[in-house]
Formats: C-alpha cells, structure tokens, sequence
C-alpha cells in the first residue's frame, strides 16, 4: 500500500464491494466524531490525499484515503469471522501500519479491541486470552504462542490485514457484512491488560468517550502537541496505551501524519528523524537517554527540525532532560497518564522550559487532588490549567501535603473487565496507585508509587509476578523482586533469592527459567542470592533494603 506519489492505493469507491459499507462519521454536537474510528472517516474527508501513515519497517506509504478504505477492508473481514458488536478481537502484530488497521477495523466493525504485545510469551497470553475470550486473534503467521492460545478459547485465527481491497468470499457485496457506524459512545472500545497492584492482568474498559474525550484534552493544550502539518514519530509499541492511544489517535484527531518503526534503535530514530523530515518525536525517557550516546554534533543536526519531544510511560531523570536539552538545544516534555485515564492526565507546558522533577499540570477538562489512604482528600487541590490560583498564597511547603493521586474527568475508563467494577466512585472520582504532592506552582510531583511496580523502559513489571514465576524452581526457597537503577533503561528488574538446602540453583538457570515464562523485560537483569530476605517488624519484605534505599 503506497500512497498517491507511489503507485496503487485502493479505491474507496471504485469497487462495489464497497457500497456494502456505511462510512459517514456520527456527528455529535461539536462535530467531532464520537466513535473512535470515525476519526479516519473525518480525517480521510478533510485531505484524502495527505498521508496518514508512514511505516518505516515495511514500507508503507498510506493517505487518510486509503487508510479509511483499509479500515473499512479489515472491518468486514473481521466481521464475517465472528466479531460481532461487542465480541473481543485480538491483535497481536508488530508495531506498524498493519497494527493501526487491525485495531481500527475492529472498533469500525463494533467489536472491541484487545491489543496485546508480540513480546509476550503463552503463559500470558493464555491469561488474557482466558479472562477476555476473544472471538478472534490477528497475528503473524508462525505465532505459535498466539496460535495455541487462540485453540484453547475457541477462538479464530487470522493474519494480518491485506494491503489493498480485501479477498475471498468478501470482495464480492454481502449484505450480512454491512458495517454500521451507529454506536455508543459508552460502549468498550478498547480492553487494554495491565497487571495492576496484585501482578494478576486486568482488562481495563475504555470506552469511545473516555479516549476521545482524553484526545480533546491533550488537543485544548497551546501550543497544541500535534498539529495537522506535524510528521510525528513514534518509538513506543502501539500496543501500550500511550503508543496507541495518546499516539496514533492523537494524530488521526488532527490529521496530522504518524510513522512508525518497529523497535527503533537510536540510529534509525536520527536516520527516520531526518529521511522523513520529522517535527514531533515521542517516546519513553531510556529512548532519549540511548540518543545521548550518539555523536553530539549528529544528534543536534539530526534533530534540527523538531518542533516538540514528549516523554511518557515512566519517570524521566532531571539530568537526561537537562543533558538532551545541552546537546540539542531542546526541551523534552514530560506527560503523565495511565491506562485507567485514557491515558494522559498531566504535562509539562510546551512554550517554556520544563520543571525538572514535575510531570506538570493537568490537561484541561480533569480535575486532580490528593487524598489519605483512605479516600479522604487533602486540601491539596490541582485546578484545570486556565483556572486562576494564587499559588503564592496555597501553600508554603507543598510536600508536606503528600497523597494518593485521584482523578476525575469523562477520560476516566469504565472499571474492569468483565463486570465493570472498581472504576470511579459514585461522585466520579478514581483513587490510582501514585503518590505525589503539589509544589507551589500547582505542578505535581510524583514521590512513589503505592505498588511496588517495576518500571522498566515504560513497561511496568509487578514483582508479584515475577516472584510467582521463580517460586516455580525446586531450588527456590523464598524470592523477591524489587527495581534495581538502570542508566539506559531507567530501571531493570531484580531479583533476590533464597535457595533451599543444597541447592545448585545459578544466575544463568534462574534467568533461563525465567525466559521460557515471562517476556524479555520482565526477565530479571540482577539476580542475587541471599541467606534470608530482610524484613519489617510486621514480618513485610523490606523492599528499600533489597534495592540499596534507591525506591
């Protein structure tokens, strides 16, 4: 698939299969789409012939045009397998054009999206497999993990999407596989895993509302993070929330254009930066910390023509923002979110330097406060970013006034799957599992985590978990797994462990082990062997000790 300046692109309406598929966007009363696919469809009818997607890995060159025929192309397909509204599709592809139209082509037929990450082994798969029981799985051929996981919960099986018009018995019109536009906003668009405080995976609901609404926010902020004339890039995977969700869809609501590269190494970010004239990079901070290894004058060339870098997905150290900003003359703004939010809640303004230390202010439109460990909150209160405070007089040591984050906005998720609960209070209010304080400006501070989670790139990784997995060697008397400080990675996880009497257990059968059950970055990076593990007076696992006071 190539757009206009290649050769063939499929044509919306050259062919009658094509007249079986209703495409004109719902439109609500600002007239933005309130389905989240409809944004192709209204961004294909602004500039058909601008280019939606650039997919370095394959090639790909698609416009807002072809992509909307291909969206339409995988709906139909996707629904003659069995996704009706509301059945569970999902995709397990690499990152890339092919990715965009599995997923799109899902929320286009009614069916809900599960993306799920081509790094993860059948062990996981077989737990969200089992929990969400997909009608049907897109992945690559020879996932044999997928595949297997498919067979145990009846699901069917298909590769990914086809370039052009799609083939077989649905090139022909069939009414049975008319798509319909028509929909509910609150209806799940996207069933996002992510392990929550336990280590057990958990299907976060989002529904159309909750991200289109998340989209509107992060728009509202000036300068605007994503303009329509914006060649944005992104190195995360698609499959986390904030690839997906905070970066495809952002564009496809300006109709600005996204490439993507699967797994970018820092080399290729500066080739793709400068080949396909990128204005806006985003990515996890131990991706800007790999591009500080690379020849300075290069990098600074390299990134000449960036407009704006974001950072997301974990914490970025104040000294790679400060170094980036030497070698390249750039600010790096960071973002917080999470899945449960849709997912971004705060950011670092754009027109002025960062507050180092600080992921900024909350987007318009989400209220955050802080309260105790009970729910009650402090007077600590972060108003929208155009309220009017006098920061001056709020406080005179915020920090003091550390608490547990709690949001509440229309981006807030519908609670978990499958029966929607622990989502937000009756009065709209959802407590996370962050700790943080409000500094003077009115710019939050995030000091811990309430869970022990392992931050490892941008992906999170529970101990629990992990600690479950080695529990399962014979040698394996006790273990724990805590954070262990990482110049490249942020963070990379260790683990510590017991052995039984006589036991011949060695860091190299511990990490075998653990590679055959868990996905490459949740593979212990440090393993020690330890006597005992220390502990509280309460009999807990003394996690500040075994990670050197570094959490």
């Amino acid at each position: 698939m190539t757009d206009s300046d290649g050769s063939e692109c499929p044509d919306a309406t050259a062919d009658d299969h094509w007249s079986t598929v209703d495409r004109t966007p719902t439109p609500p009363a600002d007239g933005r789409p309130e389905l989240i696919a409809d944004l192709v469809s209204a961004a294909a009818a602004r500039t058909p012939d601008h280019l939606a997607i650039i997919d370095v890995t394959s090639g790909n060159r698609i416009t807002w045009a072809a992509l909307d025929a291909a969206v339409d192309a995988e709906a139909l397909r996707l629904r003659a397998a069995g996704a009706l509204p509301g059945e569970r599709v999902v995709v397990r592809l690499r990152g890339g054009a092919g990715f965009c139209i599995s997923v799109l082509g899902a929320l286009r037929a009614g069916a809900i999206a599960v993306p799920v990450g081509a790094v993860a082994v059948r062990r996981e798969l077989d737990i969200v497999f089992g929990d969400c029981r997909p009608k049907v799985v897109v992945t690559a051929e020879g996932d044999d993990a997928a595949v297997g996981s498919a067979a145990a919960v009846g699901a069917a099986v298909l590769g990914p999407p086809a370039a052009g018009a799609p083939s077989g018995p649905l090139a022909e019109p069939n009414d049975n596989a008319v798509i319909r536009t028509a929909g509910d906003p609150e209806d799940v668009a996207l069933l996002i895993y992510t392990s929550g405080t336990t280590g057990t995976p958990r299907g976060v609901c989002l529904s159309h509302r909750a991200v289109l609404a998340n989209r509107a926010q992060a728009a509202a902020l000036r300068p605007s993070p994503v303009t329509p004339v914006d060649r944005v890039l992104l190195t995360m995977p698609l499959f986390h929330v904030l690839g997906f969700a905070a970066g495809v869809l952002q564009v496809c609501w300006s109709g600005a254009t996204v490439v993507l590269a699967d797994n970018p190494d820092a080399e290729t970010v500066l080739d793709v930066l400068v080949a396909e004239r990128i204005s806006a990079l985003a990515g996890v901070p131990s991706m800007y910390r790999a591009l500080l290894d690379l020849p300075g004058e290069r990098l600074r060339s390299a990134t000449a023509g960036l407009r704006v870098c974001t950072s997301g997905g974990a914490p970025l150290p104040p000294e790679w923002l400060t170094a980036f900003h030497e070698a390249t003359g750039l600010w790096i703004v960071e973002a917080y979110g999470l899945t449960e939010a849709g997912p971004v809640v705060t950011s670092n303004a754009f027109d002025r330097p960062p507050k180092p230390g600080s992921v900024g202010r909350v987007l318009p439109g989400i209220e955050l406060r802080l309260v105790d460990a009970e729910g009650r909150p402090l007077e600590s209160i972060a108003p929208a970013q155009d309220a009017g405070v006098d920061w001056d007089e709020w406080a005179d040591d915020p920090a003091d006034d550390t608490g547990r984050v709690a949001l509440r906005g229309p981006n807030l998720f519908s609670g978990y799957w499958p029966d929607r609960t622990g989502g937000p209070d009756a009065d709209g209010w959802f407590r996370t599992a962050d700790v943080g304080f409000l500094d003077a400006d009115g710019d939050l501070h995030l000091v811990d985590r309430a869970s022990d989670v392992v931050i490892v790139s941008g992906f999170n990784v529970f101990p629990r978990e992990v600690e479950q997995v080695l529990a399962e060697l014979d040698g394996v008397a006790e273990a724990a797994v805590v954070g262990a400080p990482d110049e490249r990675l942020g963070e990379v996880v260790k683990a510590v462990v017991v052995r039984k009497p006589d036991a011949e257990l060695t860091e190299a059968s511990v990490r075998a082990h653990c590679a055959t059950r868990l996905a490459r970055f949740k593979v212990p990076a440090v393993i020690e062997f330890a006597e005992a593990l220390p502990r509280t007076p309460t009999g807990k696992v003394a996690r500040r000790v075994l990670a050197g006071g570094n959490r």
